[in-house]
C-alpha cells in the first residue's frame, strides 16, 4: 500500500468498513470490482453477491481507489442481511 493511501486511511480513523478496505488496498490481487454496482468481490467470484452481475474490473488500481472510495464513506447499499 503506498504511503498516500497510507496517509488517506489515516485520516478518516477507524472503523469495521475502514479496516477492510485497508486489507483490500494491502492485496488488490485477491479482489475485483463489479462493473455493475462498483462493489469489490474475491478474484475467484463469478458473478456479484449485490447484483449477480458477472463483468469485472480486475486492476489492482482500480480496486484500490474503489476500496479508498468505499471505505471513507457511510454505507449507503442494501445487501441480503439487511433484510433480515
Amino acid at each position: 500500500m503506498s504511503k498516500q493511501t497510507n496517509k488517506i486511511f489515516s485520516k478518516h480513523g477507524s472503523s469495521e468498513r475502514l479496516q477492510k478496505a485497508q486489507e483490500i488496498a494491502s492485496n488488490p490481487s485477491a479482489y475485483k470490482v463489479c462493473e455493475c454496482c462498483d462493489s469489490i468481490v474475491g478474484s475467484s467470484s463469478v458473478t456479484c453477491s449485490n447484483c449477480h452481475g458477472y463483468r469485472f474490473d480486475k486492476s489492482q488500481t482500480r480496486v484500490v481507489d474503489q476500496a479508498i472510495f468505499l471505505g471513507t464513506r457511510k454505507k449507503t447499499s442494501v445487501t441480503a442481511s439487511d433484510l433480515v
